[in-house]
């Protein structure tokens, strides 16, 4: 059975159902296959949204817990994990839904299988029913990306765990090795350090959160080792045993030197991501890819094969969920004829835990390797009214500005609801604005929003609240 189509997308997560709901507004007639038997991807079935929702419940429990009597709250509270976990689960599959019911409206056929690309206009579909064949002018490929695993190292999802495993942990391990200090590894290893285990991350590299603007980096490390946190950086795991008790990872420095034994309940496995690109038939239908298994495409998303486009986590650039949502209506849009554009120096990145981590555009480590000449303005959350208010002191803002024009390069945020005050230095950034832009623009007060007004005004040494 062959079907047709004007545009047919091979994936389902945040790049490809954005993708083809944006097809099917733009009036083609749009597939969208995916294999997982649910839509959203990683990121809203056992990524970005399920974590979240742990991270939200184990951040009230933990402050009830720990902090409920400093505000005239008092209980008796105890952890229900069964019950968390459910919550969890109830949100993602009401999302999953959500999506269904968007496809439905814009009329995007949801077709359930392994999508494979047979050629310029083909498309196999592989699935547990009858196989489906399907034709379009365009193929957009957003199959996502994968957990990497370490060499010697077999993940379980039990003892040693992804990303995936690890939201789902019954009991709470009193012991939690997490092997990498990105955002993934942090954000889960704050999860289970509430709930009551005890948590210690291993870095290849020297500092935590890499690429992260170094001074951010080293306040964040800090805030986590005073809640509990420990680190070894500068440390590789070379194997890993495990047993009826637990794991017994192989550790040593990672410049070279003596190997020393570490045991825990549970190792969770979080060093980055692949692209999927392998059993998709790109080499068959000669479909180029990097070194790294990335498609490679230009500026319009376009393969070297006419008609097949890539976007997304197998393409080159960060593995965000809404850098894919970018990707995927640009590249409709151009197919359509329009002149769209995503700016890939302003994709904001936030790290979920307790403070946030927020940033976009340049750091400083950046702007002094390209020779940059920049003026640095900081203001801390301790002399910010809402903040003393609500007892949520830790962290700073820090603007980067361009030392001749004023234009903001950079931002920074470590702090409370870094994740949602980090957009409105996008905006700005967006339309080329200045630091003088910002100081200029009236904050309402109490807010947290003013740390940003005062760190742009500290560009100009001019702050008033320190």
């Amino acid at each position: 059975m062959t079907k047709e189509y004007d545009v047919i997308v091979i994936g389902g997560g945040p790049g490809g159902y954005v993708a083809a709901i944006r097809a099917a507004q733009l009036g083609f007639k749009t597939a969208c296959v995916e294999e997982r038997g649910s839509l959203g991807g990683t990121c809203l079935n056992v990524g970005c949204i399920p974590s979240k929702a742990l991270l939200n419940s184990s951040e009230k429990f933990e402050f009830i817990k720990k902090h409920g009597a400093d505000y005239g709250i008092k209980a008796d509270v105890k952890l229900d994990l069964k019950a968390m976990l459910k919550q969890k689960d109830d949100v993602v599959v009401g999302l999953t839904k959500g999506i269904e019911g968007l496809f439905a409206k814009n009329k995007v056929d949801y077709i359930k299988g392994h999508g494979i690309v047979m050629g310029r206009g083909e498309v196999a579909v592989k699935s547990s029913s009858q196989p489906v064949s399907l034709r379009s002018k365009h193929i957009i490929i957003a199959t996502g990306s994968s957990v990497v695993e370490l060499p010697g190292i077999k993940i379980d999802e039990e003892r040693i765990v992804s990303s995936t495993g690890a939201l789902n942990l019954n009991p709470v391990p009193k012991k939690l090795i997490v092997i990498g200090a990105g955002v993934i590894g942090l954000e889960l290893g704050s999860v289970w350090r509430r709930l009551g285990a005890e948590v210690e991350v291993i870095e290849y590299l020297d500092c935590i959160t890499p690429g992260q603007d170094g001074e951010i980096s080293r306040q964040y490390q800090k805030i986590l080792e005073k809640q509990g946190i420990k680190f070894r950086l500068g440390a590789k795991v070379t194997g890993a045993k495990t047993g009826k008790d637990g794991v017994t990872l192989s550790v040593e420095p990672a410049k070279g030197g003596a190997a020393e034994n570490l045991k825990a309940d549970v190792v969770l496995v979080a060093v980055g991501r692949k692209p999927n690109t392998t059993n998709l038939g790109l080499k068959e239908a000669g479909i180029d890819v990097d070194e790294k298994g990335r498609i490679k495409v230009d500026a319009h998303y376009r393969t070297n094969k006419e008609g097949i486009y890539a976007i997304g986590d197998v393409i080159p650039g960060p593995m965000l969920a809404h850098k894919a949502e970018e990707d995927g209506v640009a590249c409709v849009e151009l197919i359509a004829g329009q002149k769209s554009h995503v700016d890939y120096n302003l994709v904001p990145g936030v790290i979920y835990t307790h403070p946030e981590v927020a940033s976009v555009g340049k750091n400083e480590e950046k702007l002094k390797a390209d020779g940059v000449e920049y003026v640095v303005g900081k203001f801390p959350f301790m002399a910010n009214s809402r903040a003393r208010s609500v007892g949520e002191t830790e962290g700073f803002v820090k603007i980067i500005a361009d030392k001749k024009t004023d234009k903001v390069l950079g931002v920074h945020i470590i702090g409370p609801h870094a994740g949602t005050m980090i957009m409105e230095a996008v905006t700005v950034m967006e339309f080329g604005g200045s630091a003088e832009d910002i100081a200029r623009t009236c904050h309402s007060h109490p807010d947290l929003h003013e740390a940003i007004k005062e760190a742009a005004m500290a560009v100009a040494k001019r702050a008033i609240h320190i």
